[in-house]
């Protein structure tokens, strides 16, 4: 069973529970807005991404620009950081399994599907 870290409020986050659902594939639904990560729920989604923390931040998102962009902070502070501002973290994330992947593009989601 595919798990889907999901964000109600995202149009590509809806699209992809749609494909999912339109294509039969079995997946259980995290809306990590309601419950947000831990901070060890991250670093062990940070490992099945295969990236660090930089590749989990939504950089363009208003909340970033605002109050982050050029300013530096460590792994573990953008960890705690993620952890009290989940909507900066990418999404969709599917993850099977040892590994995760952001879900997009869509192709790229049929992929991980299949595999």
């Amino acid at each position: 069973m595919i798990k889907v870290l999901h964000n109600n409020t995202c149009s590509k986050s809806r699209a992809i529970l749609e494909h999912l659902d339109e294509n039969n594939v079995p997946f259980e639904i995290i809306d990590f807005m309601e419950t947000p990560l831990t901070e060890m729920e991250l670093t062990t989604l940070l490992k099945k991404l295969n990236t660090d923390v930089q590749g989990l931040i939504r950089k363009n998102d208003r909340l970033y620009q605002e109050k982050f962009a050029g300013k530096e902070y460590s792994d573990e502070e953008w960890i705690k950081i993620l952890t009290e501002n989940p909507s900066l973290i990418q999404r969709p994330i599917l993850i099977k399994g040892p590994v995760a992947m952001v879900g997009r593009p869509i192709e790229n989601v049929r992929f991980f599907i299949e595999k």
